[in-house]
């Protein structure tokens, strides 16, 4: 620990850490990376380019998520505490944020994500139909299933051309992936990417003003913001916000439960014998391998967890910190399939928690039925290191084989 470091120390009463919590590491390094952490203090600082606390247990990252007036959404990253860009609804708070829900919600409620299903069946039973047919029993799942599955489905729903996917997932790991050695040049990789994607979304706007069409960009066309219609650049942001969440969180999540049904096939062979079981499978995933490591920025001073934060200071929290955390969970490292009961805070709390959690709820149970009903047995393919990326964890791929039944 280096003198600043030390003094900082005793100012905060937390201990002290620098490292890049952006690298690529060995799948699962970052989950037994905040275990331990959380072993140490429920508050860390990390001295990690600007510098910011980080949250790592169930109790305080519960508290900071239920005090947006305290912990303001205006933030993405604690890497950037003065953002250029604004995500919308995600990084609104009061009032606006509200009114942006309140017109989004029936667009995810629970009977629109009903009537979805039989696509997004459709959708999960064809493209695990075009893989189970290949001659050679083998699949990087990450790029041909995990990442294709939800972002086609989510491309339909905005009304963007499905023939693009892999132009918009190129965007979307230079916003959400790309690791951050160099600070400034990620944020000018990130920047950009951002503008590309939103340039894409001003042409369907336009398109969509002239001739509207029954999808999400076309209804929020009609929204209305403090009585007046939302702006184009407000629209843009909301458009790249749905665009990341989108194309990103259900493909990580299918990335680690399969990873998980690869190398335990005693969990595999429990789920194809009851199916039944799956919808508490997909809730023991979400729990035990949170994949969102969002970020606040303290707006007066305040204590958390014995912690006394600044105004302006930012703070970061894992929610795997506390999904994995003892405390609230027994045996919380542990994945249970059919664990009762399963409580956790992957989508977060609050009132930013997560608009779509009824729609990946959903695309997660069909993709786990679907895919196991055609290839019931596989595992990974030997000798491969898989890796994860920080700041979001997902796997960077995972090729698994099976035998030609």
């Amino acid at each position: 620990m280096t003198r600043a470091e030390s003094d900082r120390a005793t100012t905060s009463g937390c201990p002290v850490h620098n490292f890049n919590y952006t690298e690529l590491q060995k799948a699962g390094t970052w989950f037994e990376k905040y275990d331990e952490l959380r072993s140490e203090s429920a508050v860390y600082r990390n001295e990690f380019g600007p510098g910011f606390y980080s949250v790592v247990n169930y109790e305080g990252i519960l508290d900071l998520l239920q005090r947006p007036d305290t912990f303001s959404n205006s933030v993405v990253t604690p890497l950037d505490p003065n953002p250029a860009f604004k995500w919308i609804p995600e990084m609104l708070d009061g009032d606006e944020h509200h009114q942006w829900r309140r017109q989004l919600g029936p667009l995810f409620s629970p009977k629109w994500v009903e009537s979805l299903e039989p696509h997004i069946r459709e959708c999960a039973a064809g493209l695990a139909d075009e893989i189970a047919s290949r001659s050679d029993n083998q699949v990087d799942f990450m790029r041909e299933f995990a990442q294709v599955f939800p972002a086609t489905i989510f491309l339909e729903l905005m009304g963007m051309p499905v023939e693009e996917l892999d132009q918009f997932m190129e965007w979307e790991h230079a916003i959400l992936h790309a690791t951050a050695d160099d600070l400034e040049a990620h944020g000018e990789r990130q920047f950009a990417a951002m503008q590309a994607v939103m340039g894409r979304f001003a042409s369907i706007i336009a398109e969509r003003r002239a001739e509207p069409k029954d999808d999400i960009i076309s209804k929020a066309l009609t929204f209305e913001i403090d009585g007046e219609p939302v702006k184009d650049e407000d629209l843009l942001s909301f458009c790249l916000l749905m665009f990341m969440a989108g194309l990103d969180t259900v493909a990580a999540t299918l990335g680690w439960a399969f990873y998980h049904l690869a190398s335990h096939p005693e969990d595999r062979a429990r789920i194809v014998e009851d199916p039944s079981i799956i919808p508490s499978a997909v809730e023991e995933f979400l729990r035990a391998y949170a994949i969102v490591v969002p970020a606040r920025k303290v707006m007066h001073d305040t204590e958390l967890q014995g912690v006394q934060l600044k105004a302006g200071d930012m703070v970061n929290f894992p929610l795997s910190g506390a999904t994995r955390d003892e405390e609230a969970f027994d045996g919380a490292a542990e994945v249970d399939i059919e664990r009762s009961p399963n409580n956790h805070i992957a989508f977060g709390a609050g009132p930013h928690r997560c608009l779509g959690s009824h729609l990946a709820r959903r695309e997660l149970r069909i993709a786990l039925e679907e895919w196991h009903k055609r290839i019931p047995e596989y595992r990974l393919v030997p000798g491969v290191e898989l890796t994860e990326t920080g700041g979001q964890l997902g796997l960077t791929s995972l090729p698994i084989e099976w035998d030609r039944a």
